[in-house]
């Protein structure tokens, strides 16, 4: 009996692209055109998912690690431009870092490069105008306004035996810079001419320690900021268990905390962590990943194995 017969649909025209992508991307080696990087304090503490709406702060916390977020204000409008959230934001932070480390500069052009880096992630950032609002262009610029415009602060507390105490560092974004985009036509040279130049200390936390990403996998899964979360830790975490030979292991709790605290309930996180986690293996089947369940007091979570290799493999 056939699948028709069966009365099981014929896989749509998206389904059978996003196959073949997956299929090129375990079958074929990352180019230096497929590297993309992003700042290890971006992977231990991740921007919001949803948007927090109208509040004045908003913190993620990771262990003796937080992270907080001051949204921009508009001086000609008197309003916030408000918070950097959902898959966006995590895209234009990768390509921020990215430019700056190819650049080694703080001064970034925007045009050709931000929107050959955006359609390489498969959105199109001439598409549709301002009226379009679920368009890429207009999410695109909504989002540029807000990332660019925040301040972002990373709090540590550190502990020793004698005493115990906070070191912090509060960044603009991008203090200086300048936006053109076509209110009528945005098709029209996006983007040319725009630039920002990033502040020196957020520039200087960006590009101490980077770590490295495989766009064409960012591409797979970006409809999701928890996808992409999940990804860049445990692309990270593979990372540190392929230099150490010693597997790695995640609790759930810490999951949560880094990365999840929006989606309620432990068990809650855990369910779509897991769908998202059995779709990143699809693209980045190098990672070995298992579940152990916590027995006697000991905590639940992810053990990834020493065999597992990142996107990018470390250079011998």
């Amino acid at each position: 009996m056939s699948d028709d017969e069966a009365g099981t649909p014929p896989p749509t025209k998206r389904e059978i692209r996003r196959s073949l992508d997956a299929w090129h991307i375990t079958t074929t080696l990352p180019t230096a055109d497929d590297w993309a990087f992003l700042a290890r304090e971006f992977i231990l503490c991740t921007l919001p998912h949803r948007n927090p709406g109208n509040v004045p702060v908003w913190s993620r916390t990771n262990g003796n690690l937080t992270l907080g977020i001051r949204p921009g204000l508009n001086f000609k409008t008197g309003k916030s431009y408000g918070y950097p959230y959902g898959t966006i934001p995590r895209l234009l932070l990768a390509w921020i870092t990215t430019e700056a480390l190819r650049t080694g500069s703080r001064r970034l052009e925007l045009g050709g490069r931000l929107s050959d880096f955006m359609m390489k992630l498969g959105l199109n950032p001439t598409n549709g105008g301002t009226g379009a609002k679920r368009s890429d262009a207009h999410r695109l610029r909504d989002q540029m306004q807000r990332l660019f415009r925040a301040t972002i602060g990373f709090d540590y507390s550190r502990a020793n035996d004698a005493r115990s105490g906070n070191t912090w560092l509060d960044m603009q974004i991008a203090p200086e810079g300048i936006l053109w985009w076509d209110e009528k036509a945005p098709e029209q040279a996006a983007l040319w001419g725009s630039w920002i130049e990033l502040g020196d200390k957020f520039y200087q936390a960006i590009t101490s320690e980077p770590l490295p990403l495989d766009v064409r996998v960012l591409k797979h899964i970006k409809q999701s900021p928890l996808a992409i979360d999940l990804y860049t830790i445990l692309n990270r975490e593979a990372y540190r268990a392929h230099r150490d030979g010693e597997s790695r292991f995640l609790a759930w709790e810490w999951l949560r905390a880094q990365i999840g605290n929006e989606y309620g309930e432990l068990g809650e996180f855990r369910r779509h962590a897991l769908l998202h986690i059995k779709a990143i293996l699809v693209v980045a089947p190098n990672l070995f990943l298992r579940q152990e369940r916590g027995r006697k007091g000991q905590k639940s979570g992810l053990v990834i194995s020493n065999l597992s290799t990142p996107s990018i493999p470390p250079k011998d």
